[in-house]
């Protein structure tokens, strides 16, 4: 499979983002031109669905509220042949798109991270950075393997892996489980730095650290 005869799905699980989804659904149309890209509504209650529609995405909506509940219906929803998973806020470089594609495709990983790179000093809160780094070295230790941003909201993956993925989590927990999940298969994983900056102004976190 090459990546320009791949099928690649672009999967963008929302709640509230109204503001920053727009930019983001063009910024990968831009990256990823041959995309299919997908936003799925988890129960706004602003105009997500309607900025995402007009931007041109193929809008979805997720009742169970929870990031995991979201992802797990896009996973069983969507045929593809690479998947990209990314957050709605538009706080990931879509720009790094291709080579997270091209280094999945070329070298054979399951799972591409975006490990996040700040670009700019608002971008992550203090608490959330040692609850990162405290968990992704916890994880790094109980399942031997080398890691550096556990709960990185942007990722590529292949079809073997999404299609063969169980999971429980509801909310944020999903991102430690995609993590998880291929370990205990023995997939192989990579990271790759990526840009990572601050929310758009009306863009508002739904993290609790």
């Amino acid at each position: 499979m090459s990546q320009t005869s791949a099928k690649i799905a672009v999967l963008i699980p929302c709640y509230n983002e109204e503001a920053a989804i727009g930019q983001v659904i063009r910024d990968f149309r831009a990256a990823l031109p041959g995309a299919d890209i997908y936003t799925y509504d988890n129960n706004s209650s602003d105009h997500t669905a309607l900025r995402a529609k007009e931007a041109g995405a193929i809008v979805r909506s997720e009742m169970r509220q929870g990031k995991g509940n979201v992802v797990r219906r896009m996973f069983a929803d969507i045929e593809a042949d690479i998947y990209v998973l990314v957050d709605g806020d538009d706080t990931y470089d879509a720009a790094a798109a291709p080579q997270l594609v091209e280094t999945l495709v070329n070298d054979g990983y399951d799972i591409v991270s975006g490990r996040r790179v700040a670009v700019a000093q608002g971008a992550y809160r203090a608490g959330h950075v040692l609850g990162n780094r405290m968990l992704t070295g916890l994880t790094a230790l109980m399942f031997r393997v080398k890691l550096s941003d556990l709960l990185t909201g942007y990722r590529v993956m292949s079809r073997r892996f999404v299609k063969s993925f169980p999971f429980t989590a509801e909310g944020f927990g999903i991102e430690t489980e995609l993590t998880v999940h291929a370990v205990r298969l023995m997939m192989p994983i990579v990271e790759i730095n990526t840009r990572y900056k601050e929310r758009p102004a009306g863009s508002v976190s739904k993290l609790h650290t």
